[in-house]
């Protein structure tokens, strides 16, 4: 039996606007979704998703119910009828879907029963491409039970296709990352790889939004989709972009502020984290949110924090705990 592994990932530049075509700029990190597949008598399909704690067999003809199911839902949000957060409602859907369509698009009849494990350490809605990873895993999983050998470009377009049940539309960058490993700059569903960033890093987990990446990124829309706003956003990037080519610290530690200043222009950083990230800079740091952010509680996902020492006790006022991170250069792989 082997075990599927892909990373999880961190944006340094570029969340939100790379969904209008601006350049994004993101690294894989050591922390990662699993998954295997054994085989099992019979011809059922069992599902034991061990951070969900969900355990279900079922017939591959229900299962193929489920994910029309879900389908139907993700069709209803398209057209505006129901948010994205009705799509996948159930613990359990995303993995079940990603197993099915990917058997589905490659036209494969399983034979016998399997079992589908998972296990992840990967933070779940907090902005680390927790969705992404377990996505590609179990396709991987799968394919490495039944002996396919399918290209990268091949699970990109399927695991895309799964991710925009999750998040409404997705733009593959999440997926570029878990895939690849390293550090990417991502613009338009092309990537091309750097060097990761030599610079210490850390994060803290504010809380799990109590918004949907979807829902934040159909929120914000009206404030982002804007020609200035969009080139502040890809400036920015950029000038990240090279300064992680130089290895220049502290021209990256002056790209998270700046582009921390423009997330909350658009409205995604609560109250809350800003006060957090604005201590952080009072001592020299700079940090900024990973992901959609939020457009109303007081949690955000995980904040990246760029310092040479972890703000341990500022972060205790705030009743966050401080992580070290690093990057991987990895990307989907199976031991």
């Amino acid at each position: 039996m082997r075990k599927a592994i892909a990373p999880g990932k961190l944006i340094l530049s570029g969340e939100h606007s790379v969904v209008y075509g601006q350049p994004a700029l993101a690294m894989a990190v050591n922390r990662y979704a699993e998954a295997w597949v054994s085989e099992q008598q019979g011809h059922l399909i069992s599902f034991d998703l061990l951070n969900l704690r969900h355990h279900k067999a079922m017939t591959m003809k229900a299962l193929h119910k489920l994910k029309g199911r879900v389908r139907t839902r993700y069709e209803a949000f398209l057209r505006g009828d129901v948010g994205i957060r009705d799509v996948v409602k159930l613990p359990g859907e995303l993995a079940k879907y990603a197993f099915a369509h990917l058997l589905d698009k490659v036209n494969h009849e399983l034979a016998d029963g399997v079992k589908l494990s998972t296990h992840s350490t990967i933070p779940v809605g907090c902005g680390m491409g927790s969705s992404a990873a377990l996505i590609l895993c179990v396709m991987h999983s799968i394919a490495l039970q039944q002996g396919l050998t399918l290209s990268p470009e091949t699970y990109l377009e399927h695991a895309r296709e799964t991710e925009n049940i999750q998040h409404g539309r997705s733009s593959g960058l999440d997926l570029h990352v878990s895939l690849n490993g390293g550090c990417l700059w991502f613009q338009q569903g092309a990537s091309v790889k750097r060097e990761l960033p030599s610079m210490p890093f850390f994060i803290v987990n504010t809380g799990k939004p109590q918004c949907t990446t979807g829902e934040s990124v159909s929120t914000v829309a009206k404030k982002i989709n804007h020609p200035a706003m969009l080139a502040d956003f890809g400036a920015v990037t950029s000038a990240m972009d090279q300064a992680v080519i130089d290895q220049n610290e502290a021209v990256m530690r002056e790209c998270v502020r700046t582009n921390h200043q423009l997330l909350v222009e658009i409205g995604v950083v609560p109250v809350k984290v800003q006060e957090f990230i604005r201590e952080v800079e009072l001592t020299g740091g700079a940090a900024k949110i990973c992901g959609a952010g939020a457009v109303w509680g007081n949690e955000a996902g995980v904040v990246l924090i760029a310092a040479e020492v972890a703000p341990q006790q500022i972060a205790e006022r705030f009743g966050y705990q401080v992580e070290s991170i690093a990057g991987e250069t990895n990307g989907l792989h199976s031991l």
